[in-house]
């Protein structure tokens, strides 16, 4: 199958699948609601705290689509077949974590204003927000994506996965909520999002190929 075919096959998939995409999202309505309703009257404090919990809302987003990213075709075999027949194989991980992204980072992305009104930023933060989630969320997707290949065996990896991104994901989680608190105070936040897009594009050059890895080694495993 070219990359084309395989693209189209994943795309179809996702939109089949609607509950990869709706899921994910409802719980981060529901998070972003309850914080709103208990977060401090303090406008202020809603402020200085609402970079930080868009973040840590929108990294647990992400988490919940990874377990399923390679697990239906593990499952079927179909994996497999794939990753023998492709000549690339790093680019067929690449081709499923950018459909994963596209239904994950790049929706919470557009979905930011509305995001950091209910959270309580000021307006002048909202383009920086979307700015840092558009520079950030593609480094939690290939990162994520090798704790789902390693994972991808497991019956209940749900924890393990947990475990083995979270820590991958701390230096976005920082530089994110640092360059909307940058925002909010006025002040430049340039470095921080520079930083973002240097671990998106470090995650790039080296997670497809360790995602690819993982996989190998969890169908050796099987």
């Amino acid at each position: 199958m070219n990359l084309t075919g395989l693209l189209s096959r994943e795309w179809r998939a996702l939109v089949r699948n609607r509950g990869a995409v709706l899921n994910p999202m409802a719980f981060l309505f529901l998070a972003v609601m309850l914080f709103a309703v208990g977060s401090p009257v303090s406008d202020n404090e809603t402020a200085r705290y609402g970079g930080a919990m868009l973040w840590l809302i929108v990294l647990l987003t992400n988490m919940l689509s990874l377990d399923s990213l390679f697990r239906r075709d593990f499952d079927n075999g179909v994996l497999e077949q794939v990753l023998s027949t492709a000549q690339a194989p790093f680019m067929v991980v690449l081709i499923r974590v950018l459909v994963q992204w596209l239904g994950t980072g790049l929706l919470i992305t557009l979905l930011a204003p509305l995001l950091c009104l209910l959270l309580g930023l000021p307006s002048e933060a909202i383009f920086t927000s979307m700015l840092a989630l558009l520079l950030g969320t593609p480094a939690l997707s290939l990162l994520g994506a090798v704790g789902a290949a390693m994972t991808v065996g497991f019956s209940r990896g749900g924890i393990l996965l947990g475990l083995l991104v979270l820590p991958l994901f701390l230096p976005v989680l920082v530089f994110g909520a640092s360059a909307i608190n940058q925002a909010v105070l006025h002040m430049d936040a340039t470095a921080p999002l520079a930083w973002l897009a240097f671990i998106s594009m470090l995650a790039l050059s080296v997670g497809p190929l360790a995602a690819t890895l993982g996989l190998k080694i969890s169908l050796q495993l099987q």
